[in-house]
């Protein structure tokens, strides 16, 4: 094994470890890789990056980019070739020995490795692969791996990343084709999307050989995640989630994050430098795609094509309720799960509750405000016994402005920057 220059070493992760900060989809929740009793690390109890699980966790990660040499010139990327920045890049055995030395000393929980293209897309995917199967095979490492992958690589090394790695990745980064053209025009949609389509068909393939042969390997357990660029080209929100209600229908992704773009670079292509897309635009979208996800709300009722972008002054579940008041108010004795977790201000654990306590009693405002639901949004659109008629003669603006301002909604969300979401 090669010496390796800690000096040296320190002054490409300065550098490896900002130009990694850009890439967000490297959430950790869905690893369960387990320490058979032998080796180092376990991902299946205590988490693995810096970010949260599904489950509240904070985890810690060592999040870097192999090199951030980049054969693409993609307008958006700080890593493009035409870019004049300091570049660096690890050796497999560099990127191997940091992951053990911060393991060892407690600083992480495990790797999230990404990078740019250097010669080829094979060449670079294939240096990945190798740390991964290093740190499994000869360091027994049982922490999580996460890889990105790279686009044009071949199937056969996607194949062999999910062998060693808990995750995968594939980012689309701009959400529309034409966005993508104008952008980096080096790349298509279609050549993003094979990868994730290698992924999923493999994902279910040994899957079905487990169910036969139990000895046979798993293949990135905890799924793949996306990524997309909001607001470098002048993609829309429904467009975005319309992109999102595909990618988890059509390749079982686990996770789309969502990345504001920040304006670092000058070019006429992109945003004005000093205007970043703001911050509660990022928070609306995720926001969105939780109620995809968990809720039961498809990208076409969030969103509609004359109104193409989520209101920043209410999360988008309030939005909706608020356009559709013909569903309200809700009698939570009777209405179904499915109605009542579309009230806002009851999320789905509370929505489990409602559905079996009122087997036994009837549901005040306060057995719902012990239950966790954010009453001051919930009480305007249900009525715990019959009819709620008080507010029926405002219309719609005047409704969604009487709302906001006795929930304080607007203020709430922007003043924490949190999903204020249920």
């Amino acid at each position: 094994m090669a010496t390796i220059n800690y000096e040296r070493l320190q002054g490409k992760l300065n550098i490896l470890a900002d130009a990694a900060k850009y890439d967000v989809s490297c959430s950790s929740s869905g690893g369960n890789r387990k320490n058979q009793g032998a080796g180092l690390g376990d991902a299946s109890k205590t988490g693995i990056c810096h970010s949260y699980t599904e489950d509240g966790r904070c985890v810690s990660l060592l999040k870097i980019l192999l090199t951030n040499h980049c054969i693409y010139d993609c307008a958006y990327c700080t890593s493009r070739k035409s870019n004049d920045t300091a570049r660096a890049a690890f050796t497999v055995e560099e990127v191997v020995d940091l992951t053990m030395q911060f393991y060892r000393r407690n600083y992480i929980e495990g790797l999230f490795l990404s990078s740019g293209i250097f010669k080829s897309g094979d060449y670079t995917m294939e240096r990945l692969v190798e740390v991964a199967k290093l740190l499994r095979t000869r360091e027994r490492f049982n922490g999580y791996i996460h890889l990105k992958t790279i686009p044009g690589a071949s199937e056969e090394l996607l194949k062999e990343a999910g062998l060693y790695a808990d995750r995968l990745s594939v980012n689309i980064e701009i959400p529309t084709k034409s966005g993508l053209a104008l952008l980096a025009p080096e790349k298509t949609h279609e050549q993003l999307k094979a990868p994730m389509e290698t992924v999923k068909t493999e994902i279910i393939t040994l899957k079905e050989s487990r169910k036969i042969h139990k000895n046979a390997p798993k293949f990135a357990p905890a799924g793949q995640t996306s990524q997309m660029i909001v607001g470098a080209s002048n993609e829309t929100d429904l467009q975005v989630i319309q992109l999102s209600s595909h990618f988890y229908k059509e390749y079982s992704l686990k996770r789309v994050y969502y990345s504001g773009y920040v304006p670092i670079l000058s070019d006429s292509r992109l945003p004005a430098l000093g205007t970043p897309v703001p911050m509660v635009r990022e928070n609306r979208l995720y926001q969105a795609d939780w109620l995809m996800r968990f809720y039961g709300f498809g990208a076409h009722e969030i969103l509609e094509p004359d109104s193409p972008f989520l209101d920043l002054d209410c999360d988008p579940k309030l939005a909706w309720a608020i356009r559709h008041r013909e569903h309200f108010p809700v009698n939570i004795q009777t209405a179904s799960y499915e109605m009542i977790v579309r009230i806002p201000g009851i999320g789905t654990k509370t929505a489990k509750k409602i559905v079996n306590a009122r087997k036994f009693n009837q549901i005040s405002l306060e057995h719902l405000k012990k239950m966790g639901a954010a009453v001051n949004r919930a009480k305007y659109f249900i009525a715990t016994t019959g009819k709620n008629e008080h507010l029926a003669h405002l219309t719609r603006d005047n409704f969604r402005q009487y709302v906001l301002v006795q929930t304080q909604t607007k203020f709430k969300d922007q003043r924490s920057g949190q999903l204020a979401l249920f």
